[in-house]
């Protein structure tokens, strides 16, 4: 990526809105057996604690250079305050809510010799109360940003989903949505989609060739009224569906490692390529390129404007 690039992505503005987490990893070895039920003993060695969901969606688009707003909820507790920590510590502009009834989501992964044995998941949904209180901070945002992105993990902080892009097109902003669930209506005029296959599938159902795949996704993106739906198709690249048609590009290949978080890196780098004014199909394959490198790495990481170059 040029350096010209580089100063376009600084300027862009973005406002990420979403499930926020905390990513824990307990590195280990393991070597014997459990006496007391068939499971595997693991000495944790390491501890390592990263940033997931929309706050990994705007880590990595801060990482690409850009002005990066989040807004989200967490817990008033050690994790929350963490999240707060490495948010601060990536560049993130943090517009948190802390609510004290509630637990940060947290994700606890279990690894022993590059595998990983277990997750365990610790969340619950956002009050009504604190949901109300982040609309309003959201509409008082969106004055100094240029694109939203709305990072859905079906943990609740996006119950207002379709205000927020009411809100967001009323100020003729970019929105960005990367969803959740088989309920498509409520991210209805959105500018761009980011489904995963297992994602489109749960909507459209099953298609059996690629024009077939192309008829669904294209009656679903007029029925929202979407100015383009991005499929991301893991080994089998992108596709981007639009008015004129759609356009295609292949994976990188290359050794994948960790896929988990790849998508966040993939909409964060399209979301602040098009806010420096990028061309759709030019930010696709620029996404297609951050993911390709993203999954080479373990766990939630991010790609950097010059692993880019």
């Amino acid at each position: 990526m040029e350096k010209a690039n580089r100063e376009q992505f600084s300027k862009a503005r973005l406002l990420v809105v979403g499930d926020v987490m905390l990513d824990r990893y307990w590195f280990g070895d393991s070597s014997r057996i459990s006496p007391e039920a068939p499971v595997p003993v693991v000495q944790v060695e390491k501890i390592e604690e990263r940033l997931g969901g929309a706050a990994n969606v705007a880590r990595n688009a801060a990482a690409l250079g850009a002005h990066v707003t989040l807004l989200g909820v967490v817990g008033e507790d050690e994790a929350g305050r963490r999240v707060a920590e490495l948010l601060k510590a990536s560049g993130v502009d943090s517009q948190l809510e802390f609510d004290s009834k509630l637990p940060t989501t947290v994700k606890l992964r279990v690894v022993a010799r590059q595998q990983q044995l277990i997750r365990l998941d610790f969340e619950e949904n956002p009050s009504e109360a604190t949901l109300a209180h982040k609309l309003e901070r959201f509409e008082k945002l969106l004055d100094s940003v240029d694109v939203v992105l709305l990072s859905d993990y079906g943990k609740g902080a996006l119950g207002q989903v379709s205000i927020m892009i009411e809100q967001a097109r009323a100020q003729n902003k970019l929105i960005f949505v990367d969803p959740k669930g088989e309920d498509y209506e409520k991210y209805r005029g959105a500018t761009v989609l980011t489904p995963n296959r297992s994602e489109l599938r749960q909507v459209v159902g099953k298609w059996n060739s690629e024009e077939d795949l192309a008829n669904r996704a294209q009656k679903l993106r007029r029925s929202l009224g979407l100015q383009a739906l991005l499929l991301t198709r893991s080994e089998e690249g992108m596709s981007l569906f639009t008015e004129s048609g759609v356009s295609h590009v292949h994976a990188q290949a290359r050794e994948v490692f960790d896929v988990s978080g790849a998508g966040d890196t993939v909409i964060a780098t399209m979301a602040v390529a098009l806010a420096a004014k990028w061309p759709l199909e030019r930010a696709m394959a620029l996404a297609n390129r951050a993911g390709g490198i993203v999954v080479g790495k373990l766990g939630t990481a991010t790609v950097t404007s010059e692993e880019l170059q």
